[in-house]
């Protein structure tokens, strides 16, 4: 009797250490948990990703008279036999900040926005006479973000136009992973050398107002894993844990009796 008693209180004192070790609470988990019913938070962000040494620009300079861009709008040489054009030419932003462009020469892109950098190009064409009233198109072409740690699939993810949010990067890598913190995502930033180190709260609605809510190019995203190990795993792991110390306590007590 006594040895069946030690038996059920070693079983019931293990189930107690596993639920206590390895249940993830909702609190762990939930998204913007202060974020009040029919609240509405106004977007005051006025984020523009503004250019970096190390982008690749595609730039299209258009007039009504098209014939007169050709020579800002080269193309890639290409042996096509039957004649075709090849790819337009990018231009990459060097360590000084500039791009080498056709006739303008060297042009200073870096820590301008998108569109400032239309008027820094469009205010050289007709300064020098050279072209009037010119269109300016500029796209940043090797725009890509990581995500790596406690996501469903990390990796680089290309990013087609100039803005994206950290839960729109997120959502491309697959969620975060039950194991992911959610209260510290580490967003990692480079500009012209300088890494800039910030951390986001996904839990707290105050994250649609952080800095690194809009990522810029080349951003590192990086979700770390809680503290709970094995606990805060799936509930097939938490099953196999809790089979595996009853059948550990059940043998030790059949040693026990014998």
């Amino acid at each position: 009797m006594k040895i069946s008693s030690l038996l059920s209180k070693l079983i019931v004192i293990l189930l107690i250490i596993v639920v206590s070790t390895s249940c993830t609470t909702k609190k762990d988990v939930v998204y913007f948990q202060n974020a009040q019913e029919f609240e509405s938070i106004v977007d005051t962000n006025t984020f523009n990703a503004k250019l970096k040494t190390g982008d690749i620009l595609n730039i299209f300079i258009s007039t009504l008279d098209l014939s007169v861009t050709k020579p800002y709008n080269l193309v890639e040489s290409t042996n096509n036999s039957q004649g075709g054009e090849g790819a337009a030419l990018d231009y990459l932003i060097d360590a000084d900040g500039n791009i080498d462009y056709p006739v303008l020469g060297k042009v200073k892109l870096a820590g301008l926005t998108i569109e400032e950098a239309k008027e820094v190009m469009k205010k050289k064409f007709e300064d020098g006479k050279l072209l009037k009233n010119p269109v300016v198109i500029i796209r940043i072409k090797n725009y890509k973000i990581s995500v790596l740690g406690e996501v469903n699939k990390p990796g680089v993810y290309p990013i087609d136009g100039e803005r994206v949010t950290i839960l729109e990067a997120l959502a491309s890598a697959g969620d975060l992973s039950i194991t992911g913190r959610r209260d510290n995502i580490l967003v990692i930033r480079d500009f012209s050398g300088a890494k800039t180190y910030t951390r986001i709260d996904l839990t707290n609605k105050e994250v649609f107002s952080s800095p690194v809510y809009f990522l810029t190019q080349n951003d590192v995203v990086y979700v770390e894993p809680n503290t709970k190990g094995i606990s805060a795993g799936s509930g097939d792991a938490r099953i196999g844990l809790v089979a595996s110390l009853l059948g550990l306590a059940i043998t030790i007590g059949l040693l026990i009796q014998n």
